[in-house]
């Protein structure tokens, strides 16, 4: 089936040689665009480099702007929409929701959150992670009126991003430490370079990459950053007084880097030695996005963390965020610890939703289909660009990235990363950079295999322009 759908692909259509003219321009920029975009520059903080475009609608892999023009969107809403665009199941749900009750604040319960919890727990016991091993039976179906049994040792804190359960985690890991040692020495946390963790001040403490980081220092105190994959330092970086390490599985925004098995062993070993929690940031890598529902899932248990932070995909762009754990850490929570006055609202049940469809098992292979189309033709992409790209493929399931050779970031004689991003999307692609040179693919979770055709052949051409123009 591979083979016939590689086949397929190849013969798409042949890329040009050169691109005489866009089929999305970013100039001449239309006057309604170009006025609405002076209009609302005046009232509204945009940190943001922004193309000269305003997206209007989308369904599916697809969006389109306010002049009509359709584009294949392969970033996802930065790996946020993992049932694509304008999804009618997820529309429903949140309109049905709506019209019964939409917050009620945390000083009450509601079903729907309290679901979503149970529900995580469920399919985490189910599928491995946080001290699981995956289930034999990927699929164990109760019996009516029943439900798998729930273990007594995960719990979920529910917030409003990604930046926000982060922060949760370093606060609940501090917790752990002055409880552990009460004289406050055991503060100290642990991140990774090229790591990211959201922009909220103690996220960005942990965020070791100096173009976040610098217009803001100085940071809170007490972290230590070490560096990705390098086991022989853990013993030095990881102290008695470290109360927290955060590590992403694979690193998104620095680069697409995968952190090793034997990395994550040597940090569980370490953390157990010193009593440090340990903390998986999966808001990127998480929720299906490698294949399985947690990116550390598949790994021995001896890999996993203490604590895990979730959010991207979980509502699918309804804004969300959580930290589940293990009961050891829940029990050091005392109420008034920590909270929000948004996160546990009913949406949730909008998560529940979503996260039951993620969780089937055809999704799941789906997802691993797409998978292996995708890493096979930007490998193939490596080997017959080789003046533009270098390295291999990186990443796992839909979490890919592909290097781009001599980038600097400056127009001359090398194309650049920002040249192909902005020639994809004048062509009809969105793409992501992430790190320094990485062009990012991290499209949503459905995407389909003719999609992905179509993906390769707008960057082919792309490509095949860029050298024929660096030869001419």
């Amino acid at each position: 089936m591979l083979r016939l759908q590689l086949k397929k692909l190849r013969n798409y259509s042949q890329p040009l040689r050169f691109i005489s003219q866009f089929s999305h321009p970013d100039h001449p920029v239309p006057t309604s665009v170009q006025n609405r975009i002076e209009k609302w520059s005046k009232s509204m903080l945009t940190p943001y480099a922004r193309p000269p475009m305003i997206l209007s609608r989308g369904q599916g892999c697809k969006v389109w702007d306010t002049e009509g023009r359709e584009y294949l969107d392969f970033t996802a809403g930065i790996a946020v929409n993992a049932l694509g665009h304008a999804d009618k199941q997820v529309a429903e749900v949140m309109y049905q929701q709506a019209k019964v009750l939409v917050h009620c604040s945390n000083l009450y319960h509601n079903d729907q959150a309290g679901e979503l919890a149970h529900t995580l727990v469920k399919f985490t016991k189910q599928f491995g992670g946080l001290g699981y091993p995956p289930l034999l039976d990927p699929s164990p179906t109760p019996k009516d009126g029943e439900d798998l049994e729930i273990p007594n040792d995960h719990k979920v804190f529910f917030a409003n991003s990604g930046a926000e359960a982060n922060e949760g985690a370093l606060k609940f890991a501090r917790k752990c430490g002055k409880i552990e040692d009460p004289s406050g020495s055991k503060h100290e946390l642990v991140c990774f370079t090229n790591g990211f963790h959201g922009r909220t001040f103690g996220a960005l403490s942990v965020t070791n990459q100096p173009k976040y980081q610098l217009p803001f220092a100085p940071l809170i105190p007490g972290i230590r950053p070490g560096t990705l994959n390098d086991t022989a330092a853990l013993n030095e970086l990881i102290t008695p007084n470290t109360c927290g390490v955060i590590v992403e599985p694979i690193q998104g925004e620095g680069g697409i880097l995968e952190a090793s098995e034997e990395f994550l062993r040597a940090l569980r070993r370490r953390c157990d030695e010193v009593k440090a929690v340990l903390i998986y940031d999966e808001i990127q890598c998480g929720l299906g996005r490698t294949g399985s529902l947690w990116a550390h899932g598949a790994l021995p248990t001896d890999c996993h963390p203490d604590m895990l932070t979730m959010a991207k995909p979980l509502a699918n762009g309804v804004p969300i965020g959580a930290v589940m754990m293990r009961d050891q850490i829940a029990k050091k929570i005392a109420i008034g610890d920590h909270g929000t006055t948004f996160g546990s609202t009913p949406p949730n049940t909008i998560a529940k939703h979503v996260l039951e469809r993620i969780c089937e098992e055809s999704f799941m292979q789906q997802v691993r289909s797409s998978s292996e189309l995708l890493k096979k033709e930007l490998a193939r992409l490596v080997d017959e660009y080789p003046d533009l790209l270098t390295g291999s493929v990186r990443g796992k399931g839909l979490i890919l990235g592909l290097e781009v050779k001599n980038n600097n970031h400056q127009v001359g004689s090398e194309p650049t990363i920002s040249q192909i991003i902005s020639l994809a999307r004048q062509n009809g692609l969105l793409l992501l950079s992430c790190g320094t040179s990485i062009i990012r693919f991290v499209p949503s979770l459905i995407v389909s295999h003719s999609e992905i055709s179509q993906m390769i052949r707008i960057l082919e051409t792309v490509l095949t322009h860029l050298n024929n123009s660096k030869a001419s």
